[in-house]
């Protein structure tokens, strides 16, 4: 059996989640040290590895899962763990993207990935909170009657004929104004769902190693995988690669969808004061609001508070200079609206892909062999995203026809002006980032580096990411991120190097944190 861990000893960021400090301890697992045949091969340990795992064993195929760090260590940690149908770009762009069939699709898969969710929590007996419940979309301060309206009816058209428009929402605590309703949504605790889903694994003959980089992806008839320490696992189906952002695809994935970095505050306010509930707005970019109920004390007890968790003020990663200032904004949106908040007891921030025409990828990586898979462009979207992906390449790896799988396909091109637009924005955004390769560094020398601060500075030719840690001692690094070659800059909430391009992070020492990078900052 696994030992307990009360919190990863690596995580994406330096700031603390909710879920860990709620969750009594998530499994860790050894390190893969002996080389390996399977049938599947999983490089990742978030809900979108696990769950592919957990499908692909109840299948009866032998699945090795390899993560990099602890499990959940990455983004799975950071969510808001919503579980929604009702998706970020709004059905009326879906249709314009993908048509009505297409729309229908997206809001049928989603769906279904809840139903998954719960399907898997009742089979295995997972202890996490699932909850059913009702979402409720509200208006910005700018928007109006006819926005609601138009998503409505688009959601009608794509088969989610309970939407409904109400002039007021039934709940306690919280005043949205006029709103649609989304029946049947949900949420959970992800740290214990992805808790159980380890334990299910296990038990079902599958095997999990932490601890454990892969450096090498390689596909095609002799598909295997190399890890750092040299240690090589074949896959005779396929490697699954659900690490956020795909590290094995350099350049076509990444021109596709862009890193956005975004904020959560949680605060506890009195149990029952805030009708439980999923609650979003209609703002770009967007806040949304749940409700977590929390048991202080032995595991079973009743719940004795709620948290209010509220999360928005969205940015493309590695281009904002105050990444607190998100966070300040955040807690006045959520202390105007909420006025039972005193204290916020959590903070942090989390990172999501956001694709360039609103839909996730999910299937065969483009121009890779048959048998390499991904799942990536989660959005808003990871949880259910995580589960329906892991449903689509299990029906792939077992042969079997999927309806979603041409909506979701990662080679996809939308053709439609909007996601044009779309693209050539957010490929225009990333070459004005090289522009930094020509300029000065943030200051001029290490001694204008506040203490537990980093900053670039130019050296000649070289830009150099400097960190002055708590004793005043600097470390450095090469500022240039080894995936594309930008130059990264500091993030002073998670004390990271943050790459402003493709999303790539690092520890203020410089060592890899997520991709699609695979290596640390090089030495100087």
């Amino acid at each position: 059996m696994p030992d307990k861990l009360p919190n990863p000893d690596r995580t994406s960021g330096l700031t603390i989640s909710s879920w860990f400090g709620t969750a009594p301890g998530l499994p860790t697992f050894e390190p893969l040290t002996k080389k390996a045949t399977v049938d599947v091969v999983v490089v990742g340990g978030g809900i979108a590895g696990l769950t592919t795992a957990y499908l692909l064993s109840k299948e009866g195929r032998k699945v090795l899962l390899l993560e990099d760090g602890e499990l959940a260590s990455g983004e799975s940690g950071r969510t808001t763990a919503h579980l929604s149908y009702a998706l970020d770009d709004e059905y009326t762009t879906l249709e314009n993207l993908f048509g009505q069939e297409g729309a229908r699709l997206a809001g049928e898969s989603h769906s279904a990935a809840i139903d998954k969710i719960e399907e898997i929590v009742r089979t295995e007996g997972i202890d996490c909170d699932f909850t059913r419940l009702d979402g409720y979309l509200f208006l910005h301060p700018d928007g109006t009657h006819d926005d609601l309206i138009a998503e409505r009816d688009a959601a009608h058209r794509a088969d989610l004929g309970e939407v409904e428009w109400l002039p007021q929402a039934d709940v306690r605590g919280f005043a949205p104004g006029e709103c649609l309703r989304w029946p049947n949504l949900g949420q959970f605790h992800i740290l214990k769902y992805l808790a159980g889903l380890a334990e299910a694994i296990t038990r079902q003959g599958g095997r999990i190693c932490t601890r454990t980089h892969v450096s090498e992806i390689h596909g095609g008839a002799e598909a295997r995988v190399v890890t750092a320490e040299g240690v090589e696992v074949r896959a005779r189906k396929g490697i699954v690669v659900a690490t956020n952002t795909p590290f094995n695809d350099r350049v076509v994935m990444h021109t596709k969808q862009h890193p956005y970095r975004t904020y959560v505050v949680a605060a506890r306010v009195p149990k029952g004061s805030v009708t439980k509930a999923l609650y979003w707005d209609m703002a770009d970019p967007y806040h949304y609001v749940r409700i977590q109920e929390v048991t202080a004390g032995p595991r079973g007890g009743q719940p004795t508070y709620d948290l209010l968790i509220v999360g928005g003020e969205d940015h493309k990663t590695g281009q904002s200079d105050d990444p607190e200032a998100h966070l300040r904004c955040l807690e006045e949106w959520t202390r105007d609206r909420f006025p039972m908040v005193k204290d916020f007891e959590y903070k942090w921030s989390g990172q999501v892909m956001e694709p360039t025409d609103g839909l996730a990828y999910a299937g065969r990586n483009p121009l890779d062999s048959d048998n390499v898979f991904i799942i990536t462009g989660d959005s808003g979207h990871g949880m259910t995203h995580g589960t329906l992906g892991p449903i689509i390449i299990t029906d792939l790896i077992q042969g079997r026809d999927n309806p979603w799988a041409k909506l979701y396909d990662p080679g996809r091109i939308t053709i439609k002006r909007e996601s044009a637009q779309e693209y050539i924005k957010e490929n225009v955004n990333v070459a004005l980032e090289y522009t930094d390769l020509l300029t000065g560094g943030d200051v001029s020398s290490a001694e204008e580096i506040p203490v537990g601060e980093g900053a670039v500075l130019r050296r000649g030719l070289l830009k150099v990411a400097v960190y002055k840690d708590e004793k005043g001692v600097t470390h450095e690094c090469s500022a240039i991120c080894p995936h594309l070659h930008c130059v990264v800059h500091w993030n002073g909430l998670e004390k990271s190097w943050d790459c402003p391009c493709h999303g790539s992070r690092f520890t203020a020492l410089g060592e890899l944190l997520n991709g699609p990078a695979n290596m640390n900052l090089p030495p100087v």
